[in-house]
């Protein structure tokens, strides 16, 4: 049964600065003016754009952060892509994850991790077998991406191969894995 002394730490306890939710489509603006100042005017240059361009993210994979008025603080999209071929010579389905970016006002709060593990958590829950990012390995390394699980595979134009990384969310999943990463998912309409 609640006490007193309960209703009151209730009442002082700090309230939650962000929550996770799916993105919806009043997200758009907020989460394109958020990545044109995260990112700057070159993001959309970037390899992994290209094969984003003209697609739709991945079943369930679009994620922002809210702030506790509801605005957009973070955003994370997952792509549905083919991560080249097995020893067999068939495709191997898998997801490219990006942009990850916070608000810089928001920057430190863990908002970016959440970000990433519930990403992660739900990419798994799906059925999904691997996740490819570019990013920096100093920051992606902690939620389990590595280099090596990638070393085969390319990117279609320029990119830095120690930032291309993998995390399989099922083991063995990328082994043998060999080729160029093209997009598999479905196309805006």
């Amino acid at each position: 049964m609640a006490t007193v002394l309960d209703s009151v730490r209730a009442f002082f306890a700090p309230a939650s600065t962000y929550t996770i939710d799916a993105e919806n489509s009043a997200d758009v603006v907020a989460r394109e003016t958020l990545l044109d100042r995260a990112m700057g005017a070159d993001r959309r240059k970037k390899s992994s754009e290209k094969i984003r361009r003209n697609r739709l993210p991945a079943e369930g994979l679009a994620l922002v952060a809210r702030d506790g008025a509801g605005h957009v603080i973070g955003t994370v999209r997952l792509w549905n892509v083919e991560a080249g071929i097995s020893p067999e010579g068939t495709p191997i389905d898998a997801l490219l994850l990006g942009p990850l970016a916070v608000d810089a006002a928001h920057e430190g709060k863990g908002i970016g991790g959440a970000l990433m593990r519930a990403a992660i958590t739900e990419a798994h829950k799906r059925g999904h077998g691997a996740i490819l990012l570019v990013g920096d390995a100093a920051y992606y390394e902690r939620f389990g991406f590595f280099a090596t699980k990638a070393a085969h595979l390319v990117m279609p134009g320029p990119f830095q191969r120690d930032r291309f990384l993998a995390l399989e969310l099922k083991a063995g999943w990328l082994d043998g894995a060999a080729g160029m990463i093209v997009a598999s998912g479905r196309k805006l309409a």
